[in-house]
């Protein structure tokens, strides 16, 4: 029987889903009858490997997943993308044995491994990687450039010009409060919000989001930056004086923490969303996979978790043992003070207030209405991120006054929260332009719209072709519910991965048609640009229009900003 090639091989270059440190991993494809052994197989030829390169003490990981397996290998940091061959030669060696082919000359591939791993090597990077492990001083390394510390407590050197450990001033750089926010959906508005008490704190909030990369309200770049990448650009300037990072799943999987020390770290909900990558293929791997954040937290860190969000709470407790056992304190949150939680809780709304809790009970921070991005309590995932980020504050140790005033100032609107709930007025008609892009976010704004008084109803939509038919299917549900008289729908410029252009929007199509709805309340426009020209043109005075867009997002607020005048 057949074996796959890799499905993907890449290095890790932090703590991750299969590894707590630097290393390699590949996913590949193996039927469930062959497992067992194809994992035996690959230990023996990937121990041999290591161990032949002086890597004796490497971890090795195999992890099951329904179609496969990925299989993971610790490294020395400075030999990872040497560590990505041995782990590609083990498995080739493993697939030959399993199909019978003959065996590879493993001594001609130690040859080749042991000459890249000689010419890669560079012990100055592990020494200062390692000198700045033992004194847990955080230290941010890729392959341009090393910081030592972060923000404006770090020094970067070029690859080529690292200091000698003993020469270096240690008492001169360290970390600056940080905090790693991860989730299915909410993660750039609690990012937001828990920068706005950062500056309402004095700090120079260093901010990276699938939006831009900012430090002090001032943008450095735009685009998605919700990966290392952009968690890298924030600790490298060395104006932060506090750090916000959002930490979206992908990243975390490709190379893990962006960070190796942060003081706190948090999961906002978990729920079905890009399953089938890398072996993430249930909603349990996914927030599996989300809580490797909480591997960046060192003894007196602190998780935000939410007491009542049944996949997320699920995730914590199957490892809270293992995360107290380390000395990391977890921050439950709920909307209700007495959820069942499954430990106290640290923040919730009492009698209408955004509320802390310290050994003296409860402490009111600030109401619920005196939060404009939270519309008068309709917004309530909004108020589910305001607790989030309130308990994230305490953590960075921002004080009460400073995480009122950033709730007070934070607005649902395209400066503050671009494309998040951004309520408009368009001659009488209210018009909401939002990022919801799966069912978890759909029925949040679904909640939001329920609140909302309408004559008529409007719902502008498009999905990334990646989507699988049952996610699709699952947004439809929630879309169908909410019993629009028009559905917009819209192709995804530069979204199609895999599907043929105008597929998406047909599947939608059927999909609400065989939800009831009928044929004459769908339009198909060309993208989310034109879908919002033809909603501005249908409305009239009390209706109400939800444009849901992904991409075009300025471009779309652009038109509406115009149209309310």
């Amino acid at each position: 029987m057949a074996l796959s090639n890799p499905t993907d091989s890449r290095r890790q270059t932090g703590a991750g889903l299969l590894l707590d440190g630097p290393g390699a991993a590949l996913e590949v494809l193996v039927p469930e009858p062959l497992r067992a052994e194809a994992s035996g197989a690959w230990r023996t030829h990937a121990r041999a490997l290591c161990d032949a390169l002086g890597w004796t003490d490497a971890p090795l990981v195999v992890r099951p997943f329904p179609r496969g397996l990925s299989l993971a290998l610790g490294a020395p940091v400075d030999l990872l993308y040497t560590a990505t061959e041995v782990n590609e030669a083990a498995w080739a060696a493993a697939r030959a044995d399993l199909e019978g082919r003959d065996p590879v000359d493993l001594d001609a591939e130690l040859d080749r491994l042991r000459a890249e791993a000689a010419e890669e090597s560079d012990p100055p990077l592990a020494a200062l990687i390692d000198a700045a492990e033992r004194r847990g001083v955080p230290l941010v390394w890729d392959d341009d450039a090393i910081t030592v510390g972060l923000g404006a407590r770090g020094q970067t050197f070029a690859p080529d010009a690292l200091p000698d450990p003993a020469d270096l001033d240690w008492s001169a750089v360290g970390p600056v409060p940080t905090a790693l926010v991860t989730g299915t959906n909410g993660k750039s508005t609690t990012v937001r919000m828990l920068a706005a008490m950062g500056r309402a704190a004095g700090h120079a909030v260093g901010v990276s989001t699938t939006d831009a990369v900012t430090v002090g309200g001032e943008v450095v770049e735009r685009g998605d930056f919700s990966g290392p990448l952009g968690a890298r650009a924030v600790m490298r300037d060395e104006r932060v004086t506090m750090a916000v990072c959002e930490s979206a799943r992908g990243g975390l999987l490709r190379r893990g923490v962006p960070v190796p020390i942060v003081t706190a770290a948090a999961l906002t909900n978990v729920a079905a969303d890009h399953l089938g990558d890398y072996g993430v293929e249930t909603v349990a791997d996914l927030a599996e996979a989300k809580l490797v954040v909480a591997k960046a937290l060192p003894e007196g860190g602190t998780l935000v978790a939410p007491a009542d969000e049944p996949e997320a709470t699920a995730a914590v407790v199957r490892q809270r043992e293992a995360l107290e056992a380390r000395g990391v304190r977890i921050g439950w949150t709920a909307l209700d003070p007495d959820p069942g939680a499954p430990g106290p809780l640290t923040a919730s709304i009492v009698a209408g207030s955004i509320s802390l809790r310290d050994k003296d009970g409860w402490r009111a921070i600030c109401s619920v209405a005196e939060v404009p991005a939270a519309l008068d309590g309709a917004a309530r995932h909004v108020v589910r991120n305001a607790l989030t980020a309130a308990a994230l504050a305490e953590a960075l140790g921002l004080g009460d006054d400073a995480i009122a005033a950033g709730l007070r100032s934070f607005k649902s609107d395209e400066t503050d929260n671009p494309g998040r709930a951004n309520r408009f007025d368009v001659g009488g008609a209210t018009v909401l332009v939002d990022y919801a892009h799966n069912a978890h976010g759909l029925r949040a704004l679904a909640s939001l719209a329920e609140h909302l008084p309408a004559r008529r109803r409007l719902v502008m939509f498009g999905s990334a072709g990646d989507r699988s038919d049952a996610d699709l299917a699952a947004m439809c549900d929630v879309l169908a519910g909410l019993g629009a008289d028009r559905y917009v729908l819209t192709e995804i410029p530069g979204y199609l991965r895999g599907r043929a252009e105008g597929e998406t929007p047909a599947l939608l199509a059927r999909l609400l048609r065989e939800r009831g709805i009928a044929d004459d309340a769908l339009v198909a426009e060309a993208d989310p640009r034109a879908g919002a020209r033809h909603a501005l043109g249908w409305l009239e005075p009390h209706d109400l229009a939800l444009l849901l867009t992904l991409t075009q997002r300025d471009a779309v607020l652009d038109l509406v900003r115009t149209a309310a005048g």
